[in-house]
């Protein structure tokens, strides 16, 4: 964790995030030898992860999908602070 992360998506933050039919979702950013066993880990390395690096709260992530584009937005960052 760094200060400068607040308030930006980036490895290791809790993101919520909800499209346009009101579905919500939580997540944290890890490596991908974290995300074994975890349903509410996703990898920095996945299409979502990418897509939400350097969000803020209220923008919106364009997600390429095998059905298409799926846009979501950032509704609440936060990083656990050791």
């Amino acid at each position: 964790y760094s200060p400068q992360q607040e308030g930006k998506v980036f490895f290791g933050a809790w993101v919520e995030i909800e499209n346009d039919d009101g579905v919500t979702h939580r997540f944290r950013i890890v490596g991908y030898d974290e995300i074994f066993g975890r349903k509410d880990y996703i990898s920095i390395d996945s299409p979502m992860a990418r897509a939400l690096l350097k969000k803020e709260v209220g923008d919106l992530a364009v997600v390429n999908t095998p059905a298409g584009e799926a846009s979501w937005y950032v509704n609440a960052i936060e990083y656990v602070k050791p």
